[in-house]
């Protein structure tokens, strides 16, 4: 990564920033460009998701079949396959022009849109078939712009910017996902109300979304090629296209492997963001079984919990700026498991929307803190410009373990429970990933991250 600014360790407290500093930071062309992008990256999920089932259960399409197209979202979990091939290869035209990053960049982004559209000329009720082939289509070229991103943002941001740059991708990554999902609902409701069938205005809704991708091309296109990049493109210039994806592939995973207590910091990637998985899975089950209707739950996380994540996300960027790296994770992992102790509160109040309301305030506020401080660990992790792109793709897989299989057990744990123990649990299965914290802390492991003022 670039070389810090500031002389403070990631073991030690860093300086304090007034508020004037850290929101300043927010506003510089690094930063900005990284908030567009995140844009870009957030807008694709729920076309391939949410937002296609409902347009699938309003075509008629059964349930069965419905629940089946959960699997379309496998690119974004096997990513890191194909991560290597984003660091080592060179795109025809693209790199030449714009460089490694912002070669694969637009070329990501242009698969993206003529996916998008491909998906747009599907008829549900006619072709299931074509309509998975579509949704599989933009997932993958949606994940593959996700690995460019994540490698351009960690090489183009200094150490000073890292966490503001993530806490604006967060914000700008949820704004993504609300357009494509209650934006593009409300797009295609605008296109039926002029009289054109309900089949067309999906589709047109739909071409709106691909026109909306312009919006991270354009991006590219102002932003310049990270100096990290530029060098690691010298540096392997000379080589065959077959070498540099057999570095990156295995230069990635032998490079992390190689450093001390490797396997300790993994288990901490884990299981850092697991409380949150684990009464996640749970929340909507929970606020139903209250007695909340589910118009009461949609707007209050939408709107409500919206607001707490974008406000979170900043004020995350703020701790981590703040203090060391290491204190910050201690200050996420904390708050973000404390705050399940609001839907224990939830359990005994009993169908308040405005208790509903403050508790998914909490989890939402302090999720988002826990989240931008982990994704700046993250990237401080990822310190070799030759494999960025495959060791986030790597590290960001190995996070959603906890989320995709070690909470699949968290509904009998609430059966066997109750909800006010259930969420007091959640906050205890807190306590491994804060451990560990303090066993790499002691261990010198943030130290060796190098002089670190995120």
């Amino acid at each position: 990564m670039t070389a810090p600014d500031a002389t403070s360790s990631a073991g030690t407290d860093a300086p304090a920033t007034s508020w004037r500093d850290s929101l300043a930071v927010y506003l510089q062309p690094r930063v900005l460009i990284v908030l567009f992008l995140g844009f870009s990256s957030g807008l694709p999920l729920a076309l391939s998701g949410s937002t296609l089932l409902v347009w699938m259960r309003e075509a008629g399409v059964d349930l069965k079949t419905i629940g089946l197209f959960a699997l379309v979202g496998t690119p974004y979990t096997l990513k890191f396959l194909w991560a290597p091939l984003v660091d080592a290869l060179h795109v025809p035209l693209f790199t030449r022009a714009f460089g490694r990053r912002r070669g694969w960049l637009l070329f990501s982004q242009i698969l993206l849109i003529v996916a998008i559209l491909l998906l747009a000329m599907t008829d549900p009720a006619r072709s299931p078939f074509y309509v998975a082939l579509g949704a599989l289509l933009v997932a993958t070229t949606s994940s593959t712009q996700d690995i460019v991103v994540d490698a351009f943002r960690v090489e183009s941001l200094p150490e000073s910017e890292q966490a503001a740059g993530m806490a604006a991708y967060v914000a700008a990554y949820r704004i993504g996902m609300l357009v494509s999902t209650a934006g593009a609902l409300f797009i295609v409701s605008g296109f039926e109300s002029t009289g054109i069938t309900r089949s067309a205005a999906w589709m047109w809704g739909y071409v709106v979304m691909a026109s909306m991708v312009l919006i991270g091309t354009i991006t590219a296109l102002v932003a310049t090629e990270p100096e990290q990049s530029k060098r690691a493109e010298a540096a392997t210039h000379e080589e065959t296209a077959f070498t540099r994806v057999l570095h990156a592939a295995i230069g990635a995973f032998s490079e992390f492997l190689s450093r001390k207590d490797a396997i300790a910091a993994l288990a901490f990637v884990v299981l850092f963001k697991f409380t949150d998985a684990f009464s996640g899975t749970m929340t909507a089950p929970f606020v139903i079984d209250l007695g909340f209707t589910r118009n009461d739950y949609a707007a209050i996380v939408k709107g409500v919990g919206l607001a707490a994540t974008l406000i979170g996300g900043f004020a995350g960027g703020f701790v981590a700026r703040r203090y060391s790296l290491a204190t910050s994770l201690c200050i996420g992992g904390v708050v973000q498991a404390l705050a399940n102790l609001t839907f224990s509160w939830l359990a005994v109040v009993g169908t308040s929307q405005w208790a509903l309301a403050l508790a998914i305030c909490a989890e939402n506020f302090t999720s988002a803190i826990g989240t931008v401080i982990f994704v700046a660990y993250l990237s401080a992790l990822c310190q070799n410009p030759l494999h960025t792109a495959t060791q986030y793709a790597l590290l960001t897989a190995l996070a959603a373990v906890g989320r995709t299989y070690l909470s699949s057990g968290a509904g009998f744990v609430a059966a066997a429970t109750g909800w006010p123990l259930f969420f007091v649990i959640c906050v205890l299965v807190a306590i491994p990933s804060l451990v560990l914290l303090v066993w790499l802390q002691r261990r010198g492991h943030f130290d060796a991250l190098g002089p670190v003022r995120v």
